[in-house]
């Protein structure tokens, strides 16, 4: 049956090559997601453009993975969907962000989920796909941060750049070299440490050396 504009349809073309329910669709979707994820980016890849890649419906490809967010949790393995600490932060007043971050990533680095995020940050280390994980953390971790924090003068990029730098910090000192006394001290000590900082850098004032401007002439 033919879709028209607004059907449920409409995402679902009909094209030759189609393999749904095949044995190896799921991997395939996983490989083309995997290669438009580093080339294009998370913002750019689009599920229509995976399924493509795939030769396969774009209904299978939700079927196995539902959002392009979850899709994109599949493609970089993370142990547990990153929506459960999003939606925590987009709940959070503004004047809480920095510790509401804070106190969802580190209940989820502390969790039964924790050591499989410690496993892809080492594989990442070890010579992973740097690409994917920045783009993991500017365009599905960060970029909700943002749109909240921009204004017309400051689009907030520095602004989560330095949270996302001092959370790997975290996570590195943490979990990977395991630098005590942050390796052990409860996550309450570190909230109260360390919040405040991420609240400045999203909120508060940041100072930065004035950018020389081009000679007119």
């Amino acid at each position: 049956m033919t879709a028209t504009n607004g059907s449920p349809g409409e995402d679902r073309p009909a094209r030759s090559g189609r393999r749904p329910g095949q044995s190896g669709a799921r991997e395939a979707i996983l490989a083309a997601a995997r290669a438009r994820f580093s080339e294009a980016g998370f913002d750019k890849t689009s599920i229509r453009a995976v399924a493509s890649d795939a030769g396969v419906d774009p209904a299978l490809v939700h079927h196995y993975f539902g959002t392009k967010q979850e899709l994109f949790g599949a493609v970089v393995q993370l142990p547990v969907s990153p929506e459960l600490t999003l939606s925590a932060v987009d709940a959070a007043p503004l004047d809480q962000l920095g510790e509401t971050i804070l106190r969802s990533v580190l209940g989820v680095w502390d969790s039964p989920a924790g050591p499989g995020i410690v496993a892809m940050v080492r594989s990442i280390i070890a010579g992973g796909d740097v690409s994917l994980a920045r783009s993991f953390i500017l365009e599905v971790v960060l970029e909700r941060v943002r749109q909240r924090i921009a204004t017309p003068h400051d689009d907030g990029r520095l602004r989560v750049a330095l949270v996302g730098s001092q959370m790997i910090g975290v996570l590195m000192a943490r979990k990977i070299v395991a630098i005590e006394p942050m390796a052990s001290s409860p996550a309450e000590d570190l909230i109260t440490a360390i919040a405040p900082t991420l609240q400045r850098y999203l909120t508060g004032e940041i100072t930065t050396p004035p950018r020389e401007q081009p000679d007119p002439a």
